[in-house]
C-alpha cells in the first residue's frame, strides 16, 4: 500500500521540517516543501534531501486567493492530501482550508490557547510563566485557534534565557510533531 502524500509549509530555518524528514517509518511521504520566503534556509534543507520545492513571494500575487489557487494546482500535481505547517508564518485562507478540510496541521511553541501568534516563546518568557510547551493542532480560519491534537508541557527554569527555553521547546517539537503525524495517519 502506498503512503499518504503530504507537503510541509515552512517560512524559516526548517528545523521541524528536518525533524520530520529524519523520522524513520514516517506514516506519510513528504513530496513537497512549500515556502513563502525566497531565500529561507529551509529551501536548502529540502534541496539536500531531494524534496521538490515550490517557493513563492505572496507580494507577487494580487490576493491571497490568487496565490492559494496556484498552491492548490501545485499540491494537486504532487498528489498531496495532507499539509503540515512547520514554521509557516502566514494565516491560511479559505481557498486552502476548504480544499484540505481537517487535513492541515500546525505546530505552535506554546500551550494554546495561551500565547498564540508570533513570538510565543518570547511572550511566555516575558510573562514569567512557570510552564509553557508545544501544541499540535488542526488549523481553522483563526490564528492558532483550531482543535488541539496534542500538547506537551515544558518547564520554564529559573536560570532559563529566552534562547535556552527555545532550544528545549524545539527538542519537544522535533519529537512530538512526527509522533503526532504518525498517530493521525495510521
Amino acid at each position: 500500500m502506498s503512503k499518504v502524500k503530504a507537503a510541509v509549509f515552512a517560512s524559516g530555518t526548517g528545523s521541524n521540517f528536518q525533524a520530520i524528514m529524519k523520522t524513520e517509518n514516517l506514516s506519510c511521504e513528504i513530496v513537497l516543501l512549500v515556502c513563502d520566503k525566497p531565500g529561507a534556509s529551509v529551501i536548502e534543507k529540502a534541496d539536500r534531501l531531494g524534496i521538490p520545492t515550490f517557493v513563492f513571494n505572496p507580494k507577487e500575487y494580487d490576493t491571497k486567493q490568487v496565490y492559494e489557487t496556484k498552491l492548490l494546482e501545485v499540491l494537486a500535481e504532487a498528489g498531496v492530501t495532507w499539509i503540515f505547517l512547520a514554521g509557516y508564518m502566514r494565516l491560511v485562507g479559505p481557498t486552502l482550508l476548504e480544499s484540505f478540510k481537517e487535513k492541515i496541521v500546525n505546530i505552535h511553541p506554546s500551550l494554546l490557547p495561551v500565547f498564540p501568534g508570533k513570538d510565543a516563546i518570547g511572550q511566555a518568557f516575558q510573562a514569567g510563566v512557570r510552564t509553557t510547551g508545544v501544541t499540535v493542532h488542526y488549523i481553522d480560519e483563526g490564528m492558532d485557534t483550531g482543535p488541539i491534537i496534542a500538547q506537551e508541557e515544558v518547564e520554564v527554569l529559573p536560570e532559563d534565557t529566552e534562547q535556552t527555553l527555545k532550544e528545549r521547546i524545539q527538542e519537544v517539537e522535533h519529537r512530538l510533531y512526527p509522533a503526532v503525524i504518525n498517530t493521525i495517519l495510521r
